[in-house]
């Protein structure tokens, strides 16, 4: 076979190109390397103002712990089912002691200098949640602004739930810390809190088949079957609005008939 000097060049020509688009494209991977490990960078260090104001990937949560960011990972739909099921019972126990406090998923709560968690459940007052609102960044509840209730559902990382983040909420002075663990053959409600006249936390765990006392909130009734394996909230809510319709259209039968339903 005879290769002609036009053959050659037009060889060198399309293997020069094959490399320039190679060295382009691992380029371009480079670059988006670099900008990804910009977004999140492990090394760095964090003020709590810079955390506030953080703008991390998008639909990322990230607590603060030491100046360094904590990746959370998503949450299974058992987790998310009991903290809308706690949220729910929280919420209605509230409402019918007319307590002015609100119950928040998401909102943060600063626990030392250089360290932020995003609790799954928050209580704390109306007052708190409006200061925290006012500032600009992200909603977090400061250090000198403690909540009543924290709670964490006990994730991959079951040290950080039973061991870090206790000592720190316990260092924050939230009056009580509850940790729901629903993982199989662990089940379990551990309950944390300040007892009169102590100055660390007392522990008491509840099993299933248990109901579940709060310190803060005494006389909230929480069955540990129930919140380890809870009903979707959407349900509850509407055979909420099942029974409200049955009653409203009792009273206006009881109206058409000369009769007050509120003195029924």
């Amino acid at each position: 076979m005879i290769v002609t000097y036009r053959d050659r060049a037009k060889y060198m020509s399309q293997s020069v190109a094959k490399i320039a688009e190679v060295v382009e494209e691992n380029k371009e991977k480079a670059v988006e390397e670099i900008v990804q490990e910009k977004a999140v960078d492990p090394s760095s260090t964090l003020t709590f103002e810079e955390y506030r104001s953080y703008q991390g990937e998008s639909g990322v949560k990230y607590e603060l712990y030491k100046g360094k960011l904590i990746t959370m990972s998503a949450a299974t739909v058992l987790h998310i089912k009991i903290c809308e099921f706690l949220a729910y019972k929280l919420q209605r126990y509230l409402a019918e002691h007319n307590l002015n406090l609100v119950v928040k998923t998401g909102l943060g709560v600063r626990t030392k200098e250089d360290s932020s968690r995003i609790p799954d459940v928050v209580v704390c007052t109306q007052s708190l949640l409006e200061k925290a609102a006012a500032r600009g960044g992200s909603g977090i509840l400061d250090l000198d602004e403690t909540p009543l209730l924290v709670v964490e559902v006990v994730s991959e990382d079951r040290r950080a739930d039973y061991v870090i983040k206790r000592a720190e909420y316990e260092l924050a002075n939230v009056p009580e810390y509850l940790i729901f663990d629903p993982a199989k053959n662990k089940q379990r409600v551990r309950a944390l809190s300040f007892q009169q006249g102590e100055e660390s936390y007392t522990q008491i765990d509840y099993l299933p088949g248990q109901e579940i006392s709060s310190v803060v909130f005494p006389d909230l009734i929480l069955s540990v079957d129930e919140m380890l394996n809870p009903p979707l909230v959407e349900e509850l809510i509407k055979e909420e609005q099942t029974r409200l319709q049955k009653t409203e259209r009792l009273a206006a039968k009881l109206r058409e008939m000369g009769v007050d339903p509120d003195f029924v």
